[in-house]
């Protein structure tokens, strides 16, 4: 999920939202309950750094949209989907959600894809009393402040990094009977710092032992003299969170420094990309945290999958598209239970969402906005997917 940081500067996102935008006033906003539609933003990073999550988690809107649409709408409503690509930078992301609330008039945003451009317009979003759900944010700090606080219009179809951390540890630990890892994290990216702790914290806890902690920072690209102190600690493993960017290149270099131990990572590996850059054959004997598998046979999944290839012209659908998807089914779930349009209704009813039957899992909404719900080892093999295990909460 998830995730890539970028410098808030909350005061001014504020008080962009205030000048443009104004204050929503006493009740929740039901600007677009007058219309025939239900306008709903997609602030998404369908260009730069990060743009493989936004566009599968676009086409995965697209495809719900679709459904329910042709099913009757939500209330007898059609759902409108209005994007605006952030092009995964956090300032974008504030601009497309003051659009969004103050020209688009819309009742909800989908995105960003990380937590940090989801971050950069949740003050917005609180401001207007828009929701904001992000399908893929997985950084606590999304739907909760530092102080402790909900945010209260925030939510998630993704589970929290900790949960990501703690699962691939004790895969590790349990499954494939690791004693000694090394920790090898992007510094710069406050997902990749949350997934390392919960890691170490479980990973030791379980009585395993971190043989080396090094680090990289976002758009390396030569990463042989890190992982030569690597190999030398002789790790029987290495955890990687990171983004696909960098991994892949991570991984790449590392076979071919002759480093043939298991690599582990979590959500963020998720894109084709990653196989484009670290080779099918490098990332054998590789896994991944994860929201859902296309190979799991759990019959909602094989209907989403068929009707997602069906779509995309044989296309299989990665946790991406997925989520996207589920964040249309979650959001309308609500909007119906809520009656109407009301905003503050809405944030009510989502945060009383239980044993919601999604494609990435059953869903109950935690107190602080957060899914329980399951998750999915997958590993590599030639350069495909393959379905490991689901992991319950």
């Amino acid at each position: 999920m998830m995730k890539r940081k970028f410098t808030q500067l909350a005061v001014v996102s504020t008080l962009l939202a205030s000048i443009l935008t104004g204050c929503a006033g006493e009740g929740g906003s039901s600007s677009s309950a007058g219309g025939d539609t239900i306008k709903i933003g997609a602030n998404l990073e369908l260009s730069g750094g990060v743009a493989s999550f936004g566009s599968s988690i676009s086409k995965g809107i697209d495809l719900a949209v679709e459904e329910i649409n042709k099913d009757g709408g939500v209330d007898g409503k059609d759902i409108e989907i209005i994007k605006v690509d952030n092009k995964s930078e956090g300032s974008e992301a504030t601009s497309a959600a003051i659009r969004l609330t103050s020209k688009d008039k819309v009742t909800a945003i989908i995105g960003a894809a990380t937590s940090g451009n989801t971050v950069a317009q949740a003050q917005i979003a609180n401001d207007n009393k828009t929701i904001l759900l992000t399908p893929s944010g997985t950084s606590p700090n999304v739907t909760v402040n530092e102080d402790g606080s909900v945010n209260e219009f925030a939510f998630r179809t993704s589970f929290i990094d900790p949960f990501q951390g703690t699962v691939a540890a004790n895969f590790a630990a349990n499954e494939l009977k690791i004693k000694n890892v090394a920790i090898y994290a992007d510094s710069s990216s406050d997902y990749a710092k949350g997934l390392a702790k919960s890691f170490k914290e479980t990973f030791e806890a379980a009585g395993g032992k971190i043989v080396a902690t090094e680090a990289y920072v976002t758009k390396d690209t030569d990463f042989r003299s890190t992982l030569t102190r690597i190999k030398s600690a002789k790790p029987d493993f290495i955890f990687i969170p990171g983004y696909y960017e960098e991994v892949g290149l991570i991984v790449k270099q590392a076979r071919e420094m002759g480093i043939d131990v298991p690599l582990m990572g979590a959500d963020g590996w998720d894109s084709p990309k990653l196989v484009e850059l670290a080779g099918a054959e490098a990332l054998n004997n590789t896994f991944i945290t994860n929201h859902y598998s296309s190979e799991d046979p759990d019959e909602k999944i094989q209907t989403f999958v068929k009707n997602f290839s069906d779509k995309y012209d044989g296309a299989s659908p990665d946790a991406f598209n997925a989520l996207g998807y589920d964040s249309v089914y979650l959001l309308a779930d609500a909007i119906e239970r809520a009656g109407d349009l009301d905003t503050t209704k809405i944030k009510d009813a989502l945060a009383e969402t239980k044993d919601l039957a999604l494609v990435s899992g059953n869903v109950t909404i935690d107190e602080q906005h957060n899914p329980i719900k399951s998750a999915t080892i997958l590993e590599y093999k030639d350069g495909k997917q393959v379905f490991n295990t689901k992991v319950n909460p």
